[in-house]
């Protein structure tokens, strides 16, 4: 795997899986080769995307509206996920047989969720990056994601326009929600993902990598230099970033 497939979006925030790229290694965006790579790994990461659970897109596959009663936890109506996401009625659908086939319940708890995303990254410890995950998907911080919380962050992952796409980054990097990112969050998100990779970085990663990637982070992002990026600096940043506008509709197409 190359260092620019490394991000803290690397595995569910598809839009924005570029966005540290030319932090980590400035001047240098992905290759089409490389995007290619990780919209592959994003859509295995999909629940209707899966080989052991993925439904026919024939129009049997597709779960009626009354199969939303079917399962311990009932979901909001199509009708409503329709006004609230940019999915069409299909898309849910199958959207939802997925999520129903992998958590029966209809929710998944955060030990859920990490041991399935570990499946995924078996060479390394995801277990720090799906907690970061995990609480940016649970919205109603109740311990669970359901089926409305997962479309809704997938809408705004997906289909979100560039602003609301970067809200949900930052939401994701501020860790304690307080409306900041700190050098010592960074740190702990970046540390995450080494840790997830484990030893599947090219180049291999040095000691002080997670460390360097963050002064790079706050050198481009905090503006007036107090030690905290905002969402103004955030967005304002970003924004003003070819390669990661270009990154921002990585996935447009997607489903």
């Amino acid at each position: 795997m190359h260092m620019c497939d490394l991000s803290p979006f690397y595995g569910v925030v598809p839009p924005c899986s570029n966005l540290c790229c030319d932090w980590l290694l400035p001047g240098n965006p992905a290759s089409n080769h490389s995007k290619r790579t990780i919209k592959q790994r994003f859509l295995k990461l999909l629940p209707c995307c899966r080989s052991r659970t993925a439904p026919s897109l024939s129009q049997n596959s597709v779960v009626e509206d009354g199969e939303l009663s079917t399962v311990c936890y009932r979901p909001e109506g199509l009708d409503q996920l329709l006004q609230q996401t940019k999915f069409t009625r299909r898309e849910l659908q199958i959207l939802y047989r997925g999520f129903k086939n992998e958590c029966p319940s209809g929710v998944v708890d955060e030990e859920t969720f990490k041991l399935i995303y570990s499946q995924f990254f078996p060479q390394g410890d995801s277990s720090t990056y799906a907690h970061f995950l995990f609480e940016a998907f649970d919205t109603h911080k109740n311990g669970t994601v359901s089926f409305e919380d997962f479309v809704t962050g997938l809408s705004i992952i997906l289909r979100g326009s560039v602003t609301e796409k970067l809200n949900w980054a930052f939401n994701l990097y501020d860790l304690n929600k307080d409306g900041f990112i700190t050098k010592e969050e960074m740190t702990d998100i970046m540390s995450s993902i080494y840790d997830m990779m484990g030893t599947c970085t090219y180049p291999c990663m040095q000691n002080d990598a997670p460390k360097e990637h963050v002064d790079n982070f706050f050198q481009k992002m905090d503006k007036n230099k107090d030690g905290v990026v905002t969402i103004e600096e955030f967005l304002e940043s970003c924004q003003k970033d070819e390669n990661i506008m270009q990154s921002m509709h990585l996935f447009d197409n997607v489903i």
